[in-house]
């Protein structure tokens, strides 16, 4: 059964399962877009990887066509290293709203600086909970690797994240490490049992995000409509983990017009197509 969200299909289940962009018909989501929307990594970049230059230079293309946002599990300081910083100097940094840790913070360009205009942080013992939960249930399940690169748990404030591989491991180890996403699903699940008042999602290659019950993905794509004066309806969102078990699939379920893309380089083909109808 078609849902009545564009790139989505309504499962018997009442499950929305979103279709690869090249499966849609872009022109018509372009015709009713008003604002454009992207995860980060696997999507705009490799994760934790900065966006290559063609990228960048794209991407800055489309800040001035519509409204652009990002909504990543990382923190600010992520997105400016691995989008803010590769932007070429035409970028209409007005145009772009970033919403870093899974839309608990919202950021806006104001008086030639990022300013953040709301944050959902974590009370500290739901902070303290939430880390331990992730280390218990990580040994049980195996996940707590020997090896590890930087961290295992980031308390971002607003969100706690739990990178099985350690914040800094190489690209190639995270894609290995989980290929079908069944290690982080499984993580996400026992956590949460152990967390009922907070929000747990798989993120990114290796990761599970913790945050305050209801904000995610979904709230951020309302609260954005709400800011830009828009409905949900008339926002694009771009991402990679577009399963119901993904961090970017409570967009789609908010009613944004999801396109599912598969990979940096897929969603540069994405982002040429959405700029040539849009010009």
């Amino acid at each position: 059964m078609i849902d009545k969200r564009m790139g989505a299909i309504m499962a018997e289940d009442g499950a929305v399962d979103v279709a690869w962009w090249g499966s849609q018909d872009i022109r018509s989501i372009c015709a009713r877009a008003r604002v454009l929307a992207f995860d980060l990594d696997n999507t705009l970049a490799l994760s934790k990887t900065r966006m290559d230059q063609t990228m960048a230079v794209h991407f800055a293309a489309l800040t001035r066509l519509r409204p652009v946002a990002i909504v990543s599990g990382g923190r600010f300081s992520q997105f400016r290293d691995q989008v803010l910083d590769t932007l070429p100097d035409d970028t209409r940094f007005d145009q772009l709203h970033l919403m870093p840790t899974s839309g608990t913070r919202y950021y806006r360009w104001q008086d030639g600086s990022w300013n953040c205009v709301y944050a959902h942080d974590l009370s500290a013992q739901d902070r303290q909970a939430a880390e331990a939960s992730l280390e218990r249930r990580a040994k049980q399940l195996g996940d707590w690797e020997e090896q590890v690169w930087g961290p295992r748990i980031e308390d971002r404030g607003s969100q706690i994240t739990f990178s099985a591989l350690g914040q800094q491991a190489p690209v190639d180890a995270k894609e290995a490490w989980d290929p079908d996403n069944s290690r982080k699903d499984a993580l996400a699940r026992a956590v949460a049992a152990d967390l009922p008042h907070l929000q747990v999602r798989s993120g990114g290659s290796t990761s599970v995000d913790i945050s305050a019950k209801g904000i995610d993905k979904a709230y951020a794509m309302t609260s954005l409509a709400r800011i830009l004066g828009v409905d949900v309806g008339q926002i694009a969102f771009v991402g990679d983990r577009m399963d119901p078990d993904g961090n970017d699939y409570p967009a789609a379920e908010a009613g944004a017009m999801a396109l599912r893309v598969h990979n940096p380089a897929d969603a540069l083909d994405l982002i040429r197509a959405l700029e040539a109808d849009l010009a």
